[in-house]
């Protein structure tokens, strides 16, 4: 017992004798030894991030996938169309470009063929993908076979439609020559030209008239129509009849302006706010005055040819301008 008393005396006066100024020291390093003890492994945690944004990040094929986001892609119609109804005289010839592609319609009569290469040629124009004979009246095919021969022709459209002419058989002969056969059209058949494209909408039958033979066609450029018939007379009502709609901006007149085509139920159908007449000095009195009142009381702009020399329509899908204004005279042919 003694012995105890003493050795709890000499652990009191140990204490008391512990310089108690330590103790918040000692404390302090205690928590620093501590939080040391749970150091975080950093290199770890590195690591661990970047998996974090390897895994949120698409690989290579998902960011190429991701790239090409088609519902961000423009829309909106891009392309550029001009349409050229070319002075020929009296006669037909039409050359439409559009995007670097090039078509004709027709050539004019056999003094126009080497005008009408030079014509194409100042338009830049080396190649057509078509090339259309709407009839075999020389007015309308004599230059073919200059523009055939000198230019490199993908389509050539032609009816069965044959004439037993000296111009006519210059066209065939000049096909032989390079090579080209003749694509005979039928309704409905479509035809790419670059942004723009056209369907062909006669004739339905060949009969014994080279004019009511003709080809007629519509021309699309994005919102933006223009109608084409040759000279078509008794065949409007065919090319009515097929249900096909002939609403359209321009109307390239039929027959030079004739009363024997551009029926009132015709110029209904169609409907354009724009019309052209391919004409020159004639006898016929091409254009005649009951067609032109009838464009005249529809509020029709009306460009022709014989007084504007040759007319250039140019769409961008939306609108049409033109290279001069309509004409004011609605003067009828003598």
């Amino acid at each position: 017992m003694r012995k105890s008393a003493e050795r709890g005396k000499r652990e009191k006066e140990d204490v008391k004798g512990f310089p108690l100024f330590l103790l918040p020291f000692i404390l302090i390093l205690g928590l620093i030894g501590g939080m040391l003890g749970r150091q975080p492994d950093v290199e770890h945690m590195q690591t661990a991030g970047e998996q974090q944004a390897e895994q949120e990040a698409p690989s290579d094929g998902d960011m190429s996938e991701a790239g090409t986001d088609t519902s961000a892609e423009p829309t909106d119609f891009v392309s550029v169309m001009e349409v050229h109804y070319i002075d020929v005289g009296q006669g037909d010839a039409t050359l439409i470009i559009c995007d670097g592609h090039a078509m004709l319609i027709d050539g004019g009569d056999n003094s126009k063929g080497t005008a009408l290469q030079l014509y194409l040629q100042s338009q830049n124009v080396t190649a057509l993908d078509y090339v259309v004979a709407t009839h075999p009246d020389a007015d309308h095919i004599g230059g073919l076979d200059v523009v055939i021969t000198k230019f490199d022709c993908g389509t050539i459209l032609m009816t069965d439609y044959e004439k037993d002419t000296a111009t006519y058989r210059d066209v065939v002969d000049a096909m032989s020559y390079r090579g080209y056969e003749k694509t005979t059209p039928v309704i409905g058949d479509r035809y790419a030209l670059g942004g723009a494209s056209f369907m062909i909408v006669g004739p339905a039958d060949i009969t014994g008239s080279a004019n009511d033979s003709s080809i007629a066609l519509i021309l699309q450029h994005g919102e933006k129509r223009f109608y084409f018939e040759g000279d078509a007379e008794e065949e409007e009502q065919d090319i009515l009849n097929t249900g096909i709609s002939l609403k359209a901006d321009v109307f390239k007149l039929g027959h030079h302006g004739s009363r024997t085509s551009n029926s009132e139920e015709m110029v209904e159908a169609v409907d354009a706010a724009y019309a052209v007449i391919s004409v020159g000095s004639n006898s016929y009195g091409h254009p005649h005055a009951e067609v032109l009142n009838r464009l005249r009381e529809r509020g029709t702009s009306l460009f022709r040819t014989d007084e504007q020399g040759s007319v250039v329509a140019r769409s961008d899908g939306r609108d049409i301008t033109w290279n001069c204004s309509p004409t004011d005279s609605w003067t009828a042919g003598e």
